[in-house]
């Protein structure tokens, strides 16, 4: 599936959710201070279980860190 990646275009094996994506990713889909947008679309965190993954699709990642 090819996907566009934080603006990157990647390849990955097939992804049904976001948040199998994420696992891909090796990010935590209920970490705090994370945010997925698909599309241009601001996915709510309770809902990345439930929102499916196409090729095409353009996927957006956020995490905010504490810092200074």
């Amino acid at each position: 599936m090819k996907l566009t990646l934080n603006g990157e275009s990647r390849e990955f094996d097939a992804a049904s959710t976001l948040a199998e994506l994420l696992r891909t990713l090796d990010i935590d889909p209920q970490s705090s201070g994370l945010a997925v947008a698909r599309n241009n679309n601001v996915i709510p965190r309770a809902e990345l279980d439930q929102t499916p993954v196409a090729d095409g699709d353009r996927i957006e990642i956020v995490h905010a860190v504490q810092g200074g």
